[in-house]
């Protein structure tokens, strides 16, 4: 890459849209509605190269509508059109909401139209029934009686998992951030450090580098055991933060995401003295990982690759608490691998099948050339836990790795 800071081009846009439009035409559907909202993955932008946090009314034939709340949206659309900025939608509108949504399917002559919805069952992560808001689906259906409407947000979630070489270009200057973010971790952590001054730390370098970090923004835990995942609770309880010790583990999920392309890294960092056990679960985590990253080439299946994780997790003796695997950009992930590999006299034996998350993807999703994955293992012996990985791109032979030095533990002191 050439560019300090690359970007899409309208070549890109071009093509982006004829794959939807080509999707569009096998789903048999005039019209596809993608919804954005304040979504984790949000959908439209993949389309718009915006994030107007709205709605984007995407015709087969003539000009897309984005529809958002807010007119600061608009302004600031206005204001990169001014700097010299070529959008890729012109028509951006205020009213993300039933009323409005009908409206534009109308003026388009769509009332009795076969469109396609993106968003309404997603099944991303935390949005198990989708993103629609009741009232705004609710209004479309009571007005718009002579539509069809037909759910695609997985067909749409597959297409976009083939990257072009733009795409890949981001993601490769996207997981050069997490590397330099797991540097920073892996040079701060040490006795005395608040959780605090290293969550800090690694914010400051994803957003130096120009990049955001989506909801959770960061996972970070630490302790002797520690079985608790997500953002740390003082992020929204307040309160005071855990002061790192020796004999610690500490453990970050971190997520850039640049021109709205996502890599992951899961950072493990240990302080000396290690104890056996999770020496155990450091050594069962590296192999899995090593067993997908030796998985993965185009035609075998997702669920194939989670398999041959798993295995060397569970002949260790260990469980693991979170997905093996999973796609990015956009983000999805198995049920098998939402939280199983769960032994009967586990602290997790409580979580039945039907409680597991489901995925966006499918376990048969056959791997393709372009398409990014996190291979992100993790292994448990009781209340201790070691996770580790990183991005991985599907090559014609196999798996790019992205990243280094997430894909072991650490030990300083």
């Amino acid at each position: 890459m050439n560019e300090p800071f690359p970007t899409l081009s309208l070549k890109e846009r071009d093509r982006r849209w004829e794959r939807t439009r080509n999707l569009m035409r096998v789903k048999d559907v005039a019209c596809l509605i993608v919804a954005g909202f304040r979504g984790r993955e949000q959908m439209e932008s993949y389309l718009c190269n915006d994030s107007a946090e709205g709605i984007l009314i995407f015709p087969l034939h003539g000009e897309a509508v984005h529809l958002t709340s807010t007119g600061t949206r608009i302004t600031r659309h206005l204001e990169s059109h001014l700097r010299g900025e070529v959008p890729w939608v012109d028509d951006l509108r205020v009213g993300s909401n039933g009323p409005a949504l009908v409206k534009v399917l109308t003026d388009k002559g769509l009332e009795k139209g076969r469109i396609g919805v993106v968003g309404l069952e997603s099944g991303a992560p935390g949005e198990k029934d989708g993103i629609f808001p009741y009232r705004t689906w609710a209004h479309v259906l009571e007005n718009l009686p002579g539509a069809s409407f037909i759910e695609l947000s997985g067909a749409f979630a597959e297409m976009m998992l083939v990257k072009s070489r733009e795409e890949l270009n981001l993601a490769r200057f996207c997981a050069g951030i997490g590397e330099k973010a797991c540097k920073k971790m892996l040079d701060l952590v040490r006795p005395g450090l608040n959780e605090r001054e290293l969550y800090a730390a690694i914010m400051e370098v994803i957003f130096t580098a120009g990049a955001t970090a989506p909801p959770p923004h960061l996972i970070l835990h630490s302790g002797k055991e520690n079985l608790s995942w997500g953002p740390p609770t003082w992020t929204y309880q307040g309160g005071a933060a855990r002061t790192l010790e020796e004999g610690d583990l500490v453990l970050a999920e971190i997520f850039p995401r640049y021109g709205g392309i996502e890599t992951q890294q899961q950072m493990a960092v240990h302080i000396r003295p290690v104890n056996r056990t999770m020496g155990e679960c450091a050594r069962a985590a590296r192999c899995a990982y090593e067993a997908g990253l030796s998985a993965i080439r185009p035609g075998i299946t997702f669920q194939e690759v989670c398999d041959s994780m798993e295995k060397p997790v569970l002949d260790a003796g260990c469980w693991y608490l979170t997905p093996l695997m999973h796609s990015l950009s956009p983000m999805g992930w198995i049920s098998k691998t939402g939280g199983v590999g769960i032994k009967p006299d586990s602290p997790m034996s409580w979580l039945t099948d039907k409680m597991r998350p489901r995925g966006m993807v499918g376990a048969d999703l056959v791997l393709k050339t372009g398409m990014i994955f996190e291979l992100e293992p993790n292994a448990c012996i009781g209340r201790q836990r070691v996770n580790i990985g990183g991005t991985v791109i599907v090559t014609e032979h196999g798996a790019e790795e992205l990243n280094k030095l997430s894909t072991e533990m650490h030990v300083i002191g």
